[in-house]
């Protein structure tokens, strides 16, 4: 018995939710940072803030793939966690750009730091389930074209969400002016429409597809070979004994995880800060003239392009995997990326940093889809929810570590330029490149 092969429809369908998913994500990357700045942060503090991404998915994810793994409902095994994370993080994007006004008992500031809390523990609910329904629905060899439209659907969304506020105050005059800690209008409409894609493409995804059942699932693991122990307690201490007999090969990737999103991480922190005061010359106490909200935008284009990049790259890389591998194919993404990211100090002017992110978006890409195409190989399906969620360990562990040395590294070794901590991502790009050639991938003889 073996999984069906499902037509370029149906793996679309069903990974249509991510578009929605990853918009709101990019409104969040691109702007989080500047809507704390408004709310009084400093560039050194702004990793702190941001380390509750992180922590919401060590917490988060791999519950999530443990329970989604044992749950069937009539509406399906994934889909309950689509839809309840999914509506959870639209009234987090809603909250958070108007946090002044619910500072009845608190500052404009923690209000806005709780609602990233919110939604970043949402997004986790609605993202790890969608990783194992891949590797779920579909058989080995359609695994890697999986996950590469799954990574072109991320980039699209992540392009509307990082371009919505660029669009809305240039394209169709929307005001981005407003006074000393309020957030600007286009920003607060540009959360609003984030959160309302994002439920629909959800329900997009629950309407059009249909799961296996459990029995089914085993039944494949079965005649691949896989025998299951007894089945096992649905206790949460279960997740520390998979993650003690975690595969090699998620052991091998965990170093390249590690470097990869702890330069994303920095990326994603101090870009805008950098941006501002390297390109655009601006003091770095400035978080309210118009000239940082023009930088600001321009770091939603810049990061719509290469979210743009890696939509279109995607869709090349099933093809460039079969003829190069899997691990050559990444560990060139990431070279690529790394190049680009230190490039960003030597630009010239705003414009030249669309070239740094071409590099940027070719990685994206790469570590959007290949570390999962490799890892999924390498576990049983009954398994797959919960190693997708231990997996999400060596996501969030460095971004936390980041997070929490991010801001002193830039106060007292980078003199307060944020500019360095982008350039320290580009050799952590480079370094993650290298533990790539250690990986085994245990699907290098299936045809991808």
């Amino acid at each position: 018995m073996k999984k069906r092969k499902l037509s370029f429809l149906d793996i679309w369908n069903m990974s249509f939710g991510y578009l929605g998913i990853q918009m709101g994500f990019a409104l969040q990357n691109a702007n989080a940072s500047r809507i704390l700045q408004i709310f009084g942060a400093d560039v050194h503090s702004l990793s702190w803030f941001w380390i509750v991404a992180p922590l919401m998915g060590l917490i988060v994810q791999p519950i999530i793939g443990h329970y989604s793994d044992r749950t069937w409902t009539r509406f399906g095994r994934r889909k309950p966690y689509f839809l309840i994370g999914s509506i959870l993080a639209a009234l987090g994007l809603i909250l958070m750009p108007q946090s002044a006004m619910l500072t009845a008992f608190m500052p404009a500031l923690w209000v806005g730091a709780g609602m990233l809390m919110i939604m970043d523990a949402s997004f986790n609910i609605a993202m790890e389930p969608f990783r194992a329904l891949v590797a779920d629905l579909l058989p080995a060899d359609q695994r890697t074209l999986g996950f590469s439209v799954q990574t072109a659907l991320i980039g699209f969304g992540a392009v509307i969400g990082s371009w919505l506020p660029y669009a809305l105050n240039k394209w169709f005059g929307v005001s981005s002016e407003a006074e000393p800690g309020e957030v600007p209008y286009h920003l607060i409409l540009s959360f609003i429409i984030g959160a309302a894609v994002l439920v629909g493409a959800v329900l997009w995804t629950i309407s059009t597809t249909k799961e296996y059942s459990p029995e089914e699932l085993e039944a494949f693991d079965k005649a691949e070979g896989i025998v299951h122990e007894e089945e096992e307690k649905a206790s949460l201490m279960n997740i520390f004994k998979d993650f003690e007999n975690m595969p090699k090969t998620m052991r091998q990737l965990g170093w390249v995880q590690f470097f990869s999103w702890f330069a994303l991480f920095g990326m994603w922190v101090f870009t805008t800060p950098a941006i501002a005061h390297h390109i655009y010359g601006l003091p770095l106490e400035d978080t309210h003239s118009k000239t940082y909200q023009e930088a600001g935008d321009w770091v939603g284009i810049i990061f719509g392009v290469y979210n743009a990049v890696s939509a279109v790259f995607a869709f090349f890389l099933p093809a460039i995997a079969k003829k190069i591998g899997r691990k050559s194919t990444h560990a060139f993404s990431l070279i690529v990326g790394g190049i680009g990211l230190i490039s960003v100090y030597f630009a010239p002017s705003p414009n030249w940093l669309i070239v740094s992110m071409i590099g940027v978006g070719i990685a994206w890409a790469s570590i959007l889809a290949m570390p999962y195409a490799i890892l999924s190989g390498s576990i049983p399906a009954k398994k797959m929810g919960v190693y997708m969620g231990i997996f999400n360990f060596f996501i969030v562990v460095p971004q936390i570590i980041n997070a929490i040395i991010g801001g002193p590294i830039v106060k007292y070794i980078y003199g307060g330029n944020p500019i360095y901590a982008i350039v320290t991502s580009g050799v952590a790009f480079l370094v993650a490149s290298l533990f790539v050639l250690r990986v085994k991938d245990q699907d290098d003889t299936v045809k991808q």
